[in-house]
């Protein structure tokens, strides 16, 4: 994907007078809040994961274990998008729906963490990525499916003004896509009965996304 040119533009949540190091004391606050909800998402997610009995523990070359481990990675690059755009983009809207995605999938990286430590099994393992998933062109370039490139994340971290906003649109919007075509695969081939209940969550959170993102991205072209 090619990056548009960036344009300028500032953002202040409220009106301050930047501190010494350049940045405006309510956007470092925000960020720092953000962070925190960050926290509570991951300590949620993994207290949900405890409260659901296991009958059986999937092995380490198992498609649960393999989805945990790959929708962890590609969730956490997720996170890491929307906190550039809630830092740095210009539309109020895009703002928020970049912390409804860090938080929701942050919560959802402690439920999957939460499943490998009960199923006794390491957080990485020996697998290569998407290797459970019976598509094996899934993996391209070492990326999972929809997962941004090191240059896009490198052009979203250095635009500016609404730029921002339509780089992490159609980002993310890609990235959720890519995000459903492994949802679909696990639920395809497991039957544990936890799995395929956050599976099916994250489908519907994604797919009700990708419409606001959609959305959204009509919006930020003005």
């Amino acid at each position: 994907m090619t990056a548009p040119a960036t344009t300028d533009n500032e953002y202040d949540e409220v009106e301050a007078v930047p501190d010494e190091d350049g940045r405006a004391p309510a956007r470092r606050y925000g960020v720092l809040a953000l962070a925190a909800l960050l926290v509570v998402g991951l300590l949620l997610g993994c207290a949900g994961g405890l409260l659901t009995p296991r009958l059986t523990r999937p092995g380490d070359a198992s498609v649960e274990a393999g989805f945990a481990r790959d929708m962890t990675t590609h969730h956490a690059q997720a996170v890491e998008m929307s906190l550039i755009a809630y830092r740095s983009a210009t539309l109020p809207e895009v703002r928020q729906i970049a912390v409804d995605i860090a938080t929701g999938q942050q919560g959802e990286i402690g439920a999957m963490q939460t499943w490998l430590r009960e199923w006794q099994l390491s957080p990485t393992g020996s697998q290569p990525p998407m290797s459970w998933m019976s598509d094996g062109a899934a993996v391209k370039d070492g990326l999972m499916p929809g997962m941004a490139t090191p240059q896009q994340m490198a052009s979203l971290r250095d635009a500016k003004g609404i730029e921002v906003d339509r780089q992490f649109l159609a980002l993310m919007y890609n990235h959720h896509l890519g995000g459903i075509h492994m949802i679909d695969a696990a639920l395809a081939e497991t039957d544990n009965a936890e799995v395929v209940r956050v599976a099916q969550t994250m489908k519907a959170t994604q797919q009700s996304e990708l419409n606001n993102l959609r959305q959204l991205q009509a919006q930020a072209k003005g």
